[in-house]
């Protein structure tokens, strides 16, 4: 798997299983930080509230997110801009979760690149 176009890129396919594994390494970083600022008590007000490390680790880590999502909509034949479906309150997740994470890409080439199961 190429790392680099996971995380970087915007053009192209990916399947189910290079989502979870983007998924995956973003949520795993995101856990290292939270463990750094638990040890070095770096927590921004309250016992509840994020730490510095974890804050920077989740600004960082915007742009190789939307990355993944944008390729896994190209997979469902769909504009990468459907990620901002996140935004709506409720119903924007659960969508997001269902396109992307559960239901089959386009069989076949379509308009974002060849098949990436094929």
């Amino acid at each position: 798997m190429d790392w680099k176009h996971l995380l970087t890129s915007f053009e192209g396919r990916i399947n189910r299983a290079r989502l979870w594994a983007g998924v995956g390494v973003l949520f795993a970083i995101g856990l290292v930080a939270n463990l750094l600022d638990a040890m070095l008590g770096t927590r921004l007000a309250g016992p509840d509230s994020m730490g510095v490390v974890s804050l920077l680790t989740t600004l960082a880590s915007i742009y190789p997110a939307l990355a993944v999502y944008a390729k896994r909509w190209h997979d469902r034949d769909k504009s990468g801009w459907w990620s901002l479906i996140i935004l709506v309150p409720i119903i924007g997740p659960i969508w997001m979760l269902v396109e992307l994470g559960i239901l089959q890409g386009t069989r076949g080439a379509n308009r974002y690149g060849p098949d990436p199961l094929g």
